[in-house]
């Protein structure tokens, strides 16, 4: 049974990337998602095994917040790849 009416994939992150951020900033912006992903993932598993029983639809909404989280990271990982590859472009056709 599904603890929500949509699938993760469906929903849209409200966060937007900064298009004006440097390649650093974004790195560092993802690196800060990804610990909260991190962080995230300990706590639930602390909770899985501090209890005995586990409320499913609440691990399932927390399972979906890391996912959420992690595509933030990866969202800022790409963005980063694809402003050093124009800055890479831009090197080359520059001289």
């Amino acid at each position: 049974m599904n603890a929500s009416s949509t699938s993760s994939a469906d929903r849209q992150d409200s966060h937007v990337v900064d298009t004006e951020a440097t390649t650093n900033e974004l790195l560092n912006e993802a690196t800060e998602w990804l610990q909260y992903g991190r962080g995230l993932t300990e706590l639930l598993a602390e909770f899985v095994h501090e209890s005995d029983t586990v409320d499913c639809r609440r691990m399932a909404l927390g399972l979906e917040g890391v996912a959420a989280i992690i595509r933030m990271g990866l969202r800022c990982t790409a963005h980063a790849h694809a402003r050093m590859s124009w800055e890479d472009a831009a090197r080359v056709k520059g001289g």
